[in-house]
Formats: structure tokens, sequence, C-alpha cells
């Protein structure tokens, strides 16, 4: 948590409004949240602050050239489960939240098929997925359960390249 709590401190510190792109690819060395995400607290973005935050922090430690770019099985399926937890924790606090997506996914998570999910709608074909995984299982479990389901991925922030925003 303070490792979490320390990244979430730099990030912060350097926002910017500026996004860069290259080939339509937010592109970028550094993650920075969005002044919403700062200001804002309903529950449903806040779970998606967590999401955006621990995939980025992710993808800084898998490294690389440029980390915005990167991505892996395990980071996917760790940030939906952390955006998962606080949205819980969140609705715990207030048992009528609620939220079509993430109430969705949050029973796809109860039934066991997380890992599924995060295959099926967010496979990059350069991941390893572990063994066990049932896409088939899911899909069928899927279509009687949340038949019309579609997958999100809000990130609340942006990429760029710490040289472009933090003054020298």
């Amino acid at each position: 948590m303070r490792l979490f709590s320390l990244i979430f401190l730099l990030i912060v510190a350097g926002c910017s409004g500026e996004i860069y792109l290259r080939d339509g690819v937010t592109d970028g060395d550094t993650f920075y949240l969005s002044e919403r995400a700062l200001t804002d607290n309903d529950p449903a973005l806040q779970s998606w602050v967590t999401y955006s935050l621990t995939r980025s922090t992710c993808q800084l430690q898998i490294g690389g050239i440029n980390p915005a770019r990167e991505s892996s099985f395990d980071c996917e399926l760790t940030a939906r489960r952390l955006m998962l937890e606080t949205w819980t924790d969140k609705q715990s606090m207030n048992p009528a939240l609620a939220d079509e997506y993430l109430d969705e996914l949050l029973s796809i998570q109860r039934a066991g098929y997380l890992d599924e999910y995060v295959a099926r709608h967010f496979r990059r074909e350069h991941w390893q997925l572990p063994d066990g995984i049932d896409i088939r299982t899911y899909r069928r479990w899927q279509r009687k359960n949340v038949p019309s389901h579609k997958p999100e991925m809000r990130i609340v922030g942006s990429w760029n390249y710490a040289r472009n925003v933090i003054p020298k």
C-alpha cells in the first residue's frame, strides 16, 4: 500500500493536459491522472482510478522503452481485481450504489470467470495465459447470465513523457 501511495503522489505531482500519440496510441514513459480523478469522489470513477493506477504501475514494472505500450495478462487481471475490490468496498459503505458494468463484472468474478473474461475480451497476441483458461465454458455462462455485457476500459489519465512535463 505504501508503494501505491508513493506512485500515486508522483503521478499527481506531474499532471498535464497534453496527451502524446504515436500510431494512434497514447504514448509516454509516465502516467498522469486526470484532474477529475483527483476531485470527483464518484465511487465508480474511483474504482476506475484504482484500475488505471494499478495497470499503469504494472506497465512501468514491465519496463521497456515505452511503458505505455506494455501489457500482460497478469497486469490486466490484477488491475480489474483491484478495481472490483474498490467497488465492493464502496458498495459495502453504501449498498444502494450501482454501476451496470462494475456490477456485471463483479458477477463474472463471483462466478469464477474473471480470468476467462480478461483473456477473452482484452487478450494481446504476446500474452502468456495460465493453464486452465476455459473460454468456451465462460462464453456459455456469459450468454445465459450477462448476454448483453459490453467490455469496458476507462483509463482515468494519460501517458506522457516526463521530460515534456516536468520542468528542468
